[in-house]
């Protein structure tokens, strides 16, 4: 089986609401793969800038990893995902990356999240509920 490494975010705005994006019909959150020489705390700031248009991303500290499997192109793959508390402080243009196939993003907030839970991924609600937001 392949592994893949990846790296993403909890990003969080001064209001405490949480950026979550809208992907392939699922809420998800702003990660993606690590490049070759590319530390895992560099490679989750980059991909949440990519995805999201966030211009200033404020690394905190490391939430945990998430393991999920997945088939692409008739081969089994093992995504090894790293999660990293963040803040995006004032006010910044959110841009969808359309070519990720991410068409929606929105800032949550703890009223809003359970919607949200309904229609993701499980470790994506493991790493939120982790995340004791």
């Amino acid at each position: 089986m392949k592994k893949i490494i990846a790296a993403g975010g909890l990003v969080f705005n001064d209001q405490d609401e949480l950026l979550m994006i809208f992907r392939r019909d699922k809420w998800d959150l702003p990660k993606g793969k690590l490049d070759d020489g590319e530390t895992i705390e560099a490679c989750a700031v980059r991909e949440v800038i990519e995805e999201t248009g966030l211009q200033h991303v404020l690394l905190m500290e490391k939430l945990g990893i998430t393991l999920h499997t997945y088939t692409e192109k008739g081969e089994a793959i093992e995504k090894e995902s790293h999660w990293f508390r963040m803040t995006a402080p004032g006010q910044q243009a959110l841009i969808p990356q359309t070519e990720e196939d991410i068409t929606i993003i929105e800032w949550v907030n703890k009223n809003d999240i359970s919607a949200r839970l309904q229609n993701t991924y499980a470790n994506i609600t493991a790493i939120i509920a982790q995340s004791g937001w």
